[in-house]
């Protein structure tokens, strides 16, 4: 256990700023050309996974009692990268436009670097301020999704993904033996779909019709159209193409975590749409330290599940006999679900050993498989 007083310094807090590397890496990118246009990706992807290899797994949790004045520098962290990436972003859609030395395909790699580092970093900021109470944090978080054109994400995540992971309700939960070229469209439309219909069930309730003023779609839309103002401004038609790019390259990046996240993953069915509680055994951990420092400790997602309201230095590990674990931490994992046969190679034993050990008593598992079990009351 690490004490408040050791939480709270900022040599604790340090390492997690590792991730504000990115920002410097796709600059000098843009500015050399040539290969080094694909350092952004190279150092997110595999330089952290390669340290991982180095300092191994951090199963140390922090100390639940530590208050939330002492997690001022973690909090620091998540706030201030929301205009150093909006600054970022705009900025390279103006250098990028203009830029001489560089083709066509360097073009696209500093786009390409940009929305790893907007959705590799941008995203899961954004998902640590989203969950949290206050107003102002709530609105970093919109601002960062609107950078990458999926503020609906919000709601789906909030409203849809957090109440219905694991059942047949949650388009985030990949299936077992979908493979990610699958998942990735699916998601895609239902997302949109099922956020939107949260949304408009909640002013129901509320005997408000959908086009009111509370409904937060109207925040995402005007968020939206106000960055690609801003890329049209900078960069003209051509930098709302690459604005574009850097969009689509996150939300790729998002998809393919959500996909690892779950994959396989179900909640046990306990009759009448009614399903056992969400538990961390729901959410496959990872505990390798250096892409936790890169995700803020995202892939300790079974403690999130569990408790989605702790901020993410206070995140708990939850080991082999409590969670089913990952070999490798997200960034790796994802190139892994890039190649289906070798992701599934990886992947469905684990599920089906999970299964075993959680659920000897089902025998049956094609309904699972295939989502039809009946949808959650």
């Amino acid at each position: 256990m690490v004490p408040a007083s050791q939480v709270a310094k900022f040599s604790s807090a340090l390492p997690f700023f590792l991730s504000f590397i990115l920002i410097p890496l796709v600059w000098f990118g843009a500015f050399m050309g040539g290969w080094w246009v694909v350092i952004t990706p190279l150092v997110t992807w595999y330089l952290f996974s390669a340290i991982d290899l180095l300092v191994g797994l951090n199963t140390e949790d922090a100390d639940l009692d530590t208050s939330d004045d002492q997690l001022f520098w973690y909090k620091l962290l998540t706030q201030i990268w929301v205009p150093l990436q909006f600054l970022t972003i705009m900025g390279l859609v103006a250098y990028v436009a203009r830029a001489d030395h560089l083709g066509g395909w360097e073009v696209f790699g500093v786009m390409f670097g940009t929305g790893v580092m907007s959705g590799t970093v941008g995203i899961v900021y954004a998902h640590e301020l989203m969950h949290q109470r206050n107003r102002f944090e709530r609105w970093l978080g919109d601002i960062l999704m609107a950078m990458v054109l999926y503020s609906h994400f919000r709601s789906e995540h909030l409203l849809v993904h957090h109440r219905y992971v694991g059942t047949p309700r949650d388009p985030v939960t990949a299936r077992y033996n979908e493979g990610f070229h699958r998942f990735y469209p699916r998601v895609l439309r239902q997302s949109l779909h099922s956020s939107f219909k949260a949304e408009r069930e909640l002013l129901a309730r509320k005997n408000l019709p959908w086009h009111s003023a509370k409904n937060p779609f109207w925040r995402y839309w005007g968020l939206q159209g106000a960055m690609l103002l801003c890329a049209y401004l900078v960069g003209g038609w051509y930098g709302l193409f690459l604005f574009a790019i850097q969009a689509g390259i996150a939300i790729w990046q998002l998809e393919v975590v959500n996909y690892t996240e779950h994959y396989g993953l179900t909640r046990k069915h306990l009759g009448d749409g009614k399903y056992e509680h969400v538990m961390p055994r729901h959410s496959w951990n990872a505990a390798h330290k250096a892409t936790n420092w890169l995700l803020i400790n995202l892939q300790r997602h079974s403690d999130h599940h569990y408790k989605p309201d702790r901020r993410f230095p206070l995140l708990q590990n939850h080991d082999e006999a409590e969670a089913p674990q990952l070999p490798y931490g997200y960034p790796f994992m994802a190139v892994y679900a890039m190649i289906p046969p070798l992701w599934k190679r990886v992947m469905n034993p684990k599920v089906r050993r999970w299964r075993q050990i959680y659920y000897p008593e089902i025998t049956d598992w094609s309904a699972y498989n295939k989502h039809k079990t009946p949808m959650p009351r």
